[in-house]
């Protein structure tokens, strides 16, 4: 769903996307398209279509319906679902529309195999393992069973074996990782010996860029796709150096004004101007994904500069401080994402200010409308 109500604009630049999947691929063997959560704001439909065409044939998506309608838009490749089925329908739609779902309790099997077996058909399911996240999917004292019923049922077939690794991108947690790794491979020893030989992927980005024991069969491409080094700020920050971004954000200008020094602006007065200064009212605000949480602490690019927040970010509105850029006047664009020159705005700088992580600045600005650059 989009915000259709505002003067944001994102731009998402599907050549990035492709550069970096061929990027991930260098690195890796067979590289899963992670389009979840709209392709992290970037847009399902177009993301999967560009990866496509780059030679992906699996896309991972978050929820069934969001696998629906990656299927219904013309996607004829694998398509799994990382959440898996969360009711009977889910069921139905994945066993009707060759979805392949991550399976990680006892009760989606049960939930499953009464489905399909109504329907007089089988499904296929990735079973999902929990090695170490402590989140979702059967650990290790449950495989026994997990073994038995599967032989008890054979309409529900396992094709694929996933988990995930919780701290790829941290070298300080290099040991805890290569212990998911050794957990993974003997859970596939075993299913092997069951007579379940499975494609098996355990690495995420991180796991791609630097860790090829943990590679396996096959990989899953995620929030490097969108151009963030998942590595930035660690020893191996340069593994991901060669990722493009893919996404800008603009606005406009509505206002600029004199605020003289001593008068406060904004809600609350949290900012006085300490001196005579010219100010920008730009139009992007928390009903566009826009924090409040910047209030005081983000900034914006500006003909190719920062400027910084000044107040409280309003419902549709924020307030910078333009003294030092020439020339600003209405109409003009105001970049929250991206923009050119020393001033420009990265993912992971909006991530710091915000207090979060870039998967969220994705995610939040992506619900505004989006144009394409092909």
């Amino acid at each position: 769903m989009t915000i259709e109500y505002n003067v944001l604009e994102v731009e998402v630049d599907l050549n990035a996307i492709r550069h970096n999947y061929r990027l991930l691929c260098q690195k890796g063997s067979k590289v899963y398209g992670v389009v979840k959560a709209d392709a992290y704001g970037h847009g399902l439909i177009e993301v999967a279509r560009a990866l496509e065409e780059e030679g992906a044939d699996t896309f991972a998506v978050g929820i069934v319906s969001e696998g629906m309608l990656l299927r219904k838009s013309g996607c004829s490749k694998r398509i799994i679902s990382m959440l898996g089925p969360l009711n009977e329908e889910d069921c139905f739609n994945a066993a009707q529309n060759g979805i392949i779902p991550f399976v990680g309790e006892f009760e989606q099997l049960e939930m499953l195999s009464a489905v399909v077996s109504a329907q007089g058909r089988k499904v296929e399911v990735c079973l999902k393992f929990d090695t170490g996240m402590s989140r979702l999917g059967f650990n290790t004292s449950e495989l026994d069973e997990l073994i038995g019923w599967l032989r008890r049922h054979p309409e529900v077939c396992p094709v694929l074996a996933s988990s995930h690794l919780a701290t790829s991108d941290d070298p300080a947690y290099e040991g805890y990782m290569s212990e998911q790794a050794e957990t993974f491979s003997n859970i596939l020893q075993r299913l092997a010996d069951a007579g379940h030989e499975l494609e098996a992927s355990l690495a995420n980005s991180a796991g791609i860029l630097v860790h090829d024991q943990v590679h396996y069969s096959a990989q899953r491409g995620g929030i490097a796709l969108y151009g963030s080094n998942p590595l930035l700020g660690t020893a191996w920050s340069e593994l991901g150096s060669d990722l493009k971004p893919a996404m800008q954000v603009r606005t406009k200008i509505a206002s600029v004004r004199k605020l003289r020094k001593g008068q406060a602006i904004s809600y609350g007065c949290t900012y006085i101007a300490e001196k005579d200064m010219t100010v920008a009212i730009v139009c992007a605000g928390y009903a566009d994904a826009f924090s409040r949480g910047l209030s005081n602490r983000g900034q914006v690019c500006i003909h190719g500069k920062r400027a910084r927040i000044l107040g409280r970010v309003c419902m549709q509105l924020c307030i910078v401080d333009v003294s030092h850029i020439e020339n600003v006047k209405f109409g003009d664009t105001a970049y929250l994402l991206g923009g050119k020159g020393e001033g420009r705005i990265s993912a992971e700088d909006l991530a710091a200010w915000w207090q979060t992580i870039t998967y969220e600045v994705f995610c939040l600005l992506g619900m505004n409308p989006r144009t394409y650059k092909k």
